[in-house]
């Protein structure tokens, strides 16, 4: 460990503080992902071994300890005793990731299944471990590949049951919640738009295409496709934004382009 220099010493002691791991198994996950820690983590808790060092008596007193009086499912009291225990606030973001790492088909519910399988999978079997952990599953909104499989989880996660689409005012607050972490410039726009010319319910494709927008255009417009094949209430708000001067075309001036 002596050849180490002071960057990766800095990154050894990290990843053993969030994972709880020794230094030898630090320094294993970290050489393996070229000493990248996002890569280290990936390597860390997708080793099948992880579950192995949860213990099911611990996991099951967790579990007990959240669920329902009268059902056996974790409800909206529960995830607000954990998330109390936690110290987390419930409208925290985290949740939304610790929700999908355990594939929670609604929100506010965690069936018995989908709680202890996620705990397993992320080598958790105690509220300290869990602490632990909430580090490293913040990190992951960071990362691209998994902020786009979270936001896509977040449509069915947060639509009511039995409903094909999601309702607009849970859409507009998962939307705010989630381009907060990637600072989309005109998602405070985008709301605006959708309760003052569209009130209804978000499909879909309108969910996962405005991701894409999101990415790939530019927030002044400047290379967005007319032609392209957005939704058409995507190509609505673009309408929108120029026929309120939100946006100042760069075909009006190509040195000007910008957000107002």
């Amino acid at each position: 460990m002596h050849k180490l220099t002071r960057g990766h010493r800095d990154k050894l002691h990290q990843f053993m503080a969030i994972t709880g791991t020794s230094e030898k198994v630090a320094h294993q996950a970290l050489k393996a992902s070229d000493w990248h820690l996002e890569g280290a983590f990936d390597v860390f808790y997708s080793q099948p071994q992880i579950k192995a060092f949860t213990d099911s008596r611990h996991l099951e007193e967790l579990y007990n300890r959240y669920k329902d009086s009268y059902v056996d499912m974790i409800l909206a009291d529960g995830i607000s005793l954990l998330c109390d225990d936690l110290q987390v606030d419930p409208q925290d973001i985290v949740m939304l990731v610790v929700s999908w790492h355990m594939k929670a088909n609604t929100m506010c519910e965690f069936s018995k299944q989908e709680f202890i399988g996620g705990l397993q999978a992320l080598g958790i079997d105690s509220l300290e471990r869990f602490r632990e952990r909430i580090p490293y599953m913040r990190s992951e909104l960071k990362d691209d590949q998994k902020f786009r499989e979270i936001y896509n989880f977040a449509f069915g996660w947060a639509k009511e049951k039995g409903q094909k689409s999601l309702a607009l005012d849970t859409a507009i607050g998962m939307w705010q919640l989630l381009f907060a972490e990637k600072q989309w410039l005109l998602v405070d726009h985008w709301c605006q738009f959708l309760q003052a010319r569209h009130n209804k319910a978000i499909s879909r494709d309108t969910w996962s295409q405005l991701l894409e927008f999101a990415r790939t255009v530019e927030p002044t417009l400047s290379n967005y496709d007319a032609e392209g094949a957005w939704p058409y209430l995507i190509d609505e708000f673009v309408e929108y934004l120029n026929e309120n001067g939100i946006i100042q075309s760069s075909s009006q001036s190509n040195d000007s382009s910008q957000i107002r």
